[in-house]
């Protein structure tokens, strides 16, 4: 009986790890007028819409939902081989410690700033909120999967004969570091989707953050898959939901003018003013 309730558990888990990737990026956008202004309120209505997108679903969405819980019980059942067949093997590791740092909170956080300062620097918009949205999106995504890792206790690879359990005091499940630069990633790709060669930086990042959490041994494969498809779901969610054309946030240069009718009333006068921004 316990063991049934183990499995209930993962697969409501499951599904909470990776209907944000669908349910969330399908709501309809609202912008806020300011996002500096905002920024908290809207880590608080991210957190509601987060943890209630699994009620959301429908039965379309058993289509991705049945294949997605498959092959993530397949994962959890090989996760002892693999990780112990990486456990083995040490020359990578150095490497993988340095390649797990562009995942961490500093990394990613460093990166955000750099955005944000570079865009109020530059009067450039799209940096700007590429820096505001990824750090909503960080902060997001530590606490999503701070709080999966209280809720699932899994032990890490190196705890023993306890290794790859599940509700045993551990913190492996999801991985971290890829669900934060998985997170990151989908919002600096999508602010420039015009841009290939942002979005293959920005995804090929966090693809090694991710490899690289397993192949350092503090992670298993399906801590990894689990946290990058949350981490990708929450920084797609972040952008629909907040973004703005930056139109709507700045102002534009333009070889036509903004016509704007001009009236007062009481001295009778009626007319038309012409702006261009050059």
């Amino acid at each position: 009986m316990r063991r049934n309730g183990r499995l209930q558990c993962l697969f409501g888990i499951m599904l909470l790890t990776l209907a944000p990737a669908v349910v969330l990026r399908a709501q309809t956008p609202s912008p806020t007028p300011s996002l500096e202004h905002e920024f908290f309120k809207n880590i608080l209505r991210d957190q509601k819409a987060i943890w209630t997108a699994p009620f959301h679903l429908d039965r379309s969405d058993a289509k991705w939902a049945i294949p997605a819980g498959v092959g993530f019980m397949a994962l959890i059942t090989t996760d002892r081989i693999t990780g112990d067949d990486i456990f083995n093997s040490n020359r990578q590791v150095r490497v993988s410690q340095d390649v797990s740092y562009l995942g961490s909170v500093y990394g990613l956080g460093a990166a955000a700033s750099t955005f944000y300062l570079i865009g109020r620097k530059k009067d450039n918009y799209r940096a700007r909120e590429t820096g505001l949205l990824s750090a909503e999106a960080l902060i997001n995504s530590m606490i999503v999967s701070g709080t999966l890792k209280i809720i699932t206790q899994r032990a890490r690879p190196i705890a023993g004969n306890e290794r790859s359990e599940f509700f045993d005091g551990g913190s492996s499940f999801p991985s971290g570091h890829s669900t934060q630069a998985w997170a990151v990633a989908a919002v600096v790709a999508s602010e420039y989707k015009h841009r290939p060669a942002v979005q293959i930086a920005a995804y090929g990042i966090a693809s090694a953050v991710s490899v690289a959490r397993f192949t350092v041994k503090k992670h298993y494969l399906s801590d990894v898959v689990a946290g990058s498809a949350l981490g990708y779901g929450i920084g797609k969610f972040v952008y629909n939901k907040h973004h703005l054309d930056e139109a709507d946030g700045a102002i534009t240069k333009s070889a036509w003018p903004m016509i704007t009718p001009q009236y007062n009333r009481q001295a009778r006068q009626y007319g038309v003013a012409l702006t261009w921004n050059f």
